[in-house]
């Protein structure tokens, strides 16, 4: 994985400095995913390493597939990704970009996983107090997960916040066995 994200780094950078030099920010966000899904699904997958398909070929099945969510800008990245090899690095592309389209924006995406239903209340309080800390706008995903017992777990990037009785039943378990 990490291979693959080294490779695609370059490419989201590109696209992302074009993509910001023309305010075509979500523009280019919807054509990743879009690109993206295509390229990650597994019939496509199973094409991608055939060498008796030609590259040429591959972009043009993305590009017909994604249909009107791929402009110019976005069939010519497709075609420069086959031609080089890589349109297997297409998801983590689409990653990096939203990554570098979050931190500019000063957005993030949160996810809170809870043991019972989340209230509007509760998402709002949650999501006010991930913005006071994290300095950003929060966009807030609940689920539920009952095998946490009760409590919630929270991430929004690289933060983790577990506030779930599971989670501190096996800190303790942890504590108590060392």
């Amino acid at each position: 994985m990490a291979e693959k994200l080294t490779i695609a780094r370059p490419y989201a950078e590109a696209v992302f400095s074009l993509a910001s030099s023309h305010k075509r920010l979500n523009e280019w966000s919807k054509t990743l995913h879009a690109a993206a899904a295509v390229a990650g699904s597994d019939a496509l997958r199973t094409i991608v390493g055939n060498p008796k398909v030609p590259r040429a070929k591959l972009a043009e099945l993305i590009n017909e597939v994604c249909g009107k969510d791929m402009d110019k800008f976005g069939q010519n990245l497709v075609r420069l990704l086959a031609e080089n090899g890589r349109l297997a690095v297409l998801p983590e592309i689409a990653e990096l970009y939203e990554a570098y389209k979050a931190e500019a924006e000063k957005t993030v995406q949160a996810e809170m996983i809870a043991a019972f239903p989340v209230s509007d209340e509760q998402k709002t309080r949650v999501a006010a107090a991930l913005k006071t800390r994290l300095g950003r706008e929060v966009t807030l995903e609940c689920r539920t997960d009952t095998t946490l017992v009760g409590g919630a777990v929270i991430r929004a990037g690289d933060l983790v916040i577990d506030g779930s009785v599971s989670g501190k039943l096996d800190k303790l378990v942890n504590v108590l066995s060392h």
